[in-house]
């Protein structure tokens, strides 16, 4: 079954106009230029990929929408503001003019594990992801993305993998998933990219 994309938590949104922050522009400038670079997009069957986010405060992010890969650019009206979760319950509260990301979940349980995360990147590529499957921080192969377990498995791979010093992962169990993340956006979005270099 293929499920890219569908929102695997309990998704509780609140429809509000479009956020406005001090660092949206930069939020969607480097969106944008990652998906020039190819690691946002969309499949041939139509499904979207790959998102990014900005914390706001100990207790919030932004995020882009679900379903916004195939958009080129962005605008303030594909982000949303999460403000509060619960990964045991599997539950998200949302407020802006999308539902959230199918991933937040996961960029929730990174910002909780480590204060020092201020941004986060989540990208495909089917050829990026073989090369550095089981060489960078990877994630199980049973873990499925969106979920409770892929949300503890950052913990893990935070005790058992010192990811906090390779800021970037590899989900083994959410082919062509690659995930990056830094004190800021441009830090974050930079490991992505950087990942593509020879």
């Amino acid at each position: 079954m293929f499920d890219e994309g569908v929102i695997k938590y309990s998704c509780q949104w609140e429809v509000a106009e479009p956020l406005e922050f001090p660092a949206l522009e930069e939020l969607m400038g480097w969106r944008d230029r990652i998906f020039a670079a190819g690691l946002i997009g969309i499949y041939p069957n139509g499904v979207g990929y790959g998102n990014i986010s900005l914390k706001l405060t100990d207790s919030s992010f932004v995020i882009s929408g679900t379903q916004t890969g195939h958009l080129p650019h962005t605008e303030p009206q594909h982000y949303t503001l999460v403000d509060s979760w619960n990964i045991e319950r599997n539950s998200l509260h949302c407020t802006g003019p999308i539902k959230a990301s199918s991933e937040s979940l996961t960029h929730a349980a990174l910002y909780t594990l480590d204060p020092a995360i201020r941004a986060i990147v989540h990208g495909h590529s089917a050829a990026l992801w073989q090369q550095y499957l089981n060489v960078l921080p990877t994630t199980r192969a049973s873990v499925p993305y969106g979920t409770p377990a892929m949300a503890y498995e950052m913990g893990r791979l935070f005790r058992e993998e010192s990811l906090a010093q390779k800021p970037c992962l590899v989900m083994a169990g959410h082919e062509d998933g690659l995930l990056a993340f830094g004190g800021t956006l441009e830090q974050a979005a930079t490991m992505l990219l950087a990942l593509k270099q020879p």
